[in-house]
């Protein structure tokens, strides 16, 4: 990774000190949104979040789930993304890479499981040969509202 963004003041309010930075000086080098980023007239809950392996080889598939919950007093919609991070990959990775989403309605107080399904073709990318490759490794996963609002993160391996 490069050195940006810009890391958070630490607890005395002195900015952290970095090589590498790009930021004016008067402006935060954060967007004012972050991706994903939504409104809503109630809150969400995530919860309970279950891999069913965390091991895979490049035929297998992995299905992540977890529990959805309007713990809010109004109906509302969330539209619910997974992002994955490779860790070390032959070329430079995103540190987010968003893979999936889903948008649903929730009544006050109920819940839902919702169920994401991890494959070779979502682990793929182009290699520095422009081959549509995927290379084993480990592989973080974070579920949330937006991508700077995870909830819920776990860790897999890819197998050769």
């Amino acid at each position: 990774n490069t050195g940006r963004p810009v890391p958070p003041p630490d607890a005395s309010g002195a900015a952290g000190s970095q090589a590498f930075r790009s930021h004016y000086i008067d402006s935060p080098n954060a967007p004012r949104y972050a991706f994903g980023h939504g409104l809503s007239y109630t809150q969400f809950a995530y919860s309970d979040l279950r891999l069913d392996k965390t091991r895979l080889a490049l035929t297998d598939t992995l299905t992540v789930r977890f529990t959805l919950r309007n713990t809010g007093a109004r109906a509302g919609d969330e539209v619910v993304q997974l992002y994955l991070r490779d860790r070390v990959g032959s070329v430079v990775r995103p540190v987010q890479e968003l893979k999936g989403f889903q948008k649903l309605h929730l009544q006050p107080g109920q819940s839902r499981e919702l169920s994401f399904v991890i494959d070779r073709e979502t682990l793929s990318f182009h290699n520095h040969r422009l081959q549509w490759v995927a290379e084993p490794g480990e592989f973080d996963l974070m579920v949330g509202a937006a991508s700077d609002d995870i909830r819920l993160r776990a860790s897999f391996e890819l197998l050769e």
